[in-house]
């Protein structure tokens, strides 16, 4: 015999599982976190191009972006900066972090003025490298210092050179060796210092001295992290970000906040509505720790 259930009823199981996983947290409040409860979505776009070009997985257009800063206007979302976080502003009834990797010169030409026409915060973290040897595709020191002046934009580290870029793979993430502030197999504690560490010390360094305040944000490169390099890490900068698709939840703390990578192919009512379906699922991994 057939059995017939009433859509509603249908609904429950599932509204019931995603109540258990979301409401049924347990993690401690960290010692100072004034944020606890609060759920903080944030953004990550790495370069910005003009329309009728071809994009990739790190690129959208500029007529993209406008749609993505139109819809959290539309929706009610306010965006906030790390510094912010770090000081524990009170934070906006909808708040989003809007972070850009790597420090491209369409930062400045394409992304900028869609910033200000907004009014619109962003977090730009730049590979250190590329301002310290004037890199052309890469923004100067002086464009970071006219947009850090606006309160618009601030600026955290992606390290000096640690993003694959003084060998052949030219910044391309390695399936097979270590990317980013990974240790590598077999390597010394001294060798890990000079190659990793030092490496953080001196992109902050720099930060500090060209901007005339030291950076409290940190975007791991490709989004890896290492718990050697994390001591570190967390005494120079106040909040960090990593790769991963999921909304950060602020009770946990302001390290390793996940990130939503922001393509061509989604726009952001699909990244922050997703269907109820998806929802569930990504709970469910959650859970599971997949």
């Amino acid at each position: 015999m057939k059995t017939h259930f009433h859509k509603g009823t249908a609904l429950l199981p599932a509204l019931i599982l995603l109540f258990t996983l979301t409401g049924c947290h347990s993690g401690g409040q960290p010692a100072g976190s004034s944020y606890d409860g609060r759920r903080l979505p944030v953004l990550m776009y790495h370069h910005v191009v003009e329309d009728g070009q071809e994009c990739n997985s790190m690129t959208v257009t500029v007529s993209r972006l406008r749609e993505d800063l139109q819809w959290l206007a539309d929706n009610g979302y306010t965006t906030v900066l790390p510094r912010e976080l770090a000081a524990g502003d009170p934070l906006p009834e909808k708040p989003v972090l809007i972070t850009f990797d790597d420090g491209y010169r369409s930062n400045y030409n394409l992304a900028y003025p869609l910033f200000q026409e907004f009014e619109a915060k962003a977090a730009i973290s730049i590979m250190v490298y590329m301002q310290d040897n004037a890199a052309s595709d890469f923004i100067t020191w002086s464009m970071c210092q006219e947009m850090q002046e606006s309160g618009l934009v601030e600026f955290g580290s992606h390290t000096y050179l640690m993003h694959n870029l003084d060998d052949t793979r030219h910044g391309s993430f390695d399936p097979e060796g270590a990317n980013g502030v990974q240790r590598e197999d077999g390597e010394t504690d001294e060798a890990f210092r000079a190659r990793v560490l030092e490496d953080i010390q001196l992109s902050y360094d720099l930060m500090a001295e060209n901007l005339g305040q030291p950076p409290v944000f940190f975007a791991y490169p490709f989004g890896l992290t290492d718990p050697d390099a994390d001591h570190l890490i967390q005494e120079l900068f106040s909040v960090t970000a990593v790769t991963l698709p999921k909304t950060a939840d602020l009770s946990q703390g302001l390290y390793n906040l996940p990130r939503y990578t922001v393509t061509m192919s989604a726009g952001l009512d699909s990244i922050l509505n997703p269907p109820l379906k998806k929802v569930i699922k990504a709970k469910i991994k959650e859970l599971l720790g997949m």
